[in-house]
C-alpha cells in the first residue's frame, strides 16, 4: 500500500513539474518532519539549487515519509523510482558496516574532526562503500554530536548508574557500549520511544539532544544527561545512473549546493543543541553536561567493547578507524 501511495504521490508531483515548465525534476524523499532542522536545511538546499540554475533543476521534498519509509528510501533510489534520498548513516549499520565508525561512542564527536570530515579519505572510503549499494553519495549533513540520557526516577550520572537499567538501544554495535556498563538496551526507533518511557517499557531514553525536546521527553523524563555520546549524519544520495545524464553544468550547481549545505550545517546543528537545553530546562528537566572527566569514564567504560566489535565488522573497519584518527 504504501508503495502504491509512494508511486501516486511522485507520479503527480512531477507531472505537475512537467506541465509548469521543461526542467530537469529532482525529488528528494526524507523520513525527517519538517520542523527538523536538517529538514529545513533540506528545503534551503532545494532553493539554493533552483535559484543556481536558473530553475532548469526542480527540487521537489518529500519528508516525513510522504513518499517512502526510511527503509524503503535506498531501494527507491537505486532502482531510479526517485532521484534521491536523505537518510541517517546508522540505517546502513548492517549493509555497510564501515557506516558504523561515525557512531562508536565517544569516538567522532570532536568539533575540528566532524569540520575536517567533508572531502577527507573516510569521506571517500563511505561514498564508495554506498556506490558499491547501487547510489552516489553527495552530502552529508552533521546532524548531532549530544545525546541525552533520559529518565524519571533518578539521574544518570555515574557509569555505576546504568546497571540494571532498560535504555533504548539503536543497534547491536552501539549496544555493546550500554551492555558493558550493565543496562538492558531494547532497539527501537526514535518514534517509539515516548510511549516506552511512558508506559515504563523502558526505564531510560537515549536520543539527540534536541530531539528529545521535539519529542517531549520532558512530559515523561524528569532527568536528563547531555553526553557527546556519537556523532550522527544525515546524507543524501542520488541515482548514479540520473547523476551521469545530468548536464555538467547542473551537477556543478547541485554539488556545489550540496557542499553549502555541508558547511551550513555544522553551525546549525551547533545552536540548535545549545537552544535545546535550555528549551528543556524552561520545560523542567533536571539537566546535567558531562564534564570531560565524566567523559572520560564512560569512553573508558564504553568504548573498548564496541570498537572491538567494530574492528571485527568488516575487511576495511580498521581502515576506517586509521583515517578518522586522522582527521
Amino acid at each position: 500500500m504504501r508503495m502504491i501511495l509512494a508511486a501516486g504521490v511522485l507520479a503527480v508531483a512531477t507531472t505537475g513539474s512537467a506541465l509548469a515548465a521543461d526542467a530537469t525534476v529532482m525529488r528528494i524523499s526524507h523520513q525527517l518532519p519538517p520542523a527538523h532542522h536538517i529538514a529545513k536545511l533540506v528545503e534551503q538546499f532545494a532553493a539554493d539549487v533552483e535559484q543556481r540554475t536558473g530553475g532548469k533543476v526542480d527540487v521537489q521534498t518529500f519528508g516525513s515519509e510522504q513518499a517512502y519509509k526510511a527503509d524503503q528510501n535506498h531501494p527507491a533510489v537505486a532502482r531510479g523510482q526517485v532521484e534521491a534520498a536523505v537518510s541517517v548513516n546508522f540505517q546502513w549499520g548492517n549493509t555497510i558496516p564501515e557506516m558504523n565508525v561515525l557512531t562508536l561512542p565517544y569516538f567522532f564527536t570532536d568539533l575540528k574532526r566532524i569540520e575536517k570530515f567533508p572531502g577527507s579519505d573516510l569521506n571517500k572510503l563511505l561514498d564508495a562503500k554506498l556506490l558499491e549499494k547501487g547510489v552516489r553519495s553527495v552530502a552529508w549533513f552533521y546532524t548531532t554530536r549530544q545525546s541525552i540520557f533520559t529518565s524519571a526516577k533518578a539521574p544518570l550520572l555515574k557509569v555505576e548508574d546504568f546497571k540494571g537499567i532498560k535504555i533504548r538501544g539503536l543497534n547491536k554495535l552501539v549496544d555493546n557500549g550500554l551492555t558493558a556498563v550493565g543496562a538492558a538496551p531494547a532497539a527501537m526507533p526514535g518514534s517509539e520511544v515516548y510511549q516506552a518511557l511512558q508506559t515504563g517499557v523502558i526505564d531510560a531514553g537515549l536520543t539527540d539532544l534536541s530531539a528529545a525536546y521535539s519529542r517531549k521527553f520532558y512530559e515523561v523524563q524528569k532527568y536528563g544527561t547531555v553526553t557527546p555520546f556519537f556523532s550522527v549524519y544525515f546524507h543524501m544520495y542520488v541515482n548514479p545512473k540520473w547523476w551521469d545524464g545530468l548536464p555538467a553544468d547542473q551537477r556543478t550547481a547541485i554539488a556545489e549546493a550540496a557542499a553549502k549545505a555541508e558547511r551550513d550545517a555544522i553551525p546549525l546543528t551547533e545552536k540548535t543543541a545549545e537552544d535545546a537545553v535550555t528549551q528543556l530546562r524552561e520545560k523542567g528537566m533536571t539537566l546535567h553536561v558531562q564534564t570531560p572527566d565524566e567523559v572520560k569514564a564512560f569512553e573508558a567504560a564504553m568504548q573498548p567493547a564496541v570498537l572491538e566489535a567494530f574492528r571485527k565488522s568488516s575487511a576495511d573497519a580498521p581502515k576506517a578507524i586509521d583515517l578518522a584518527n586522522k582527521l
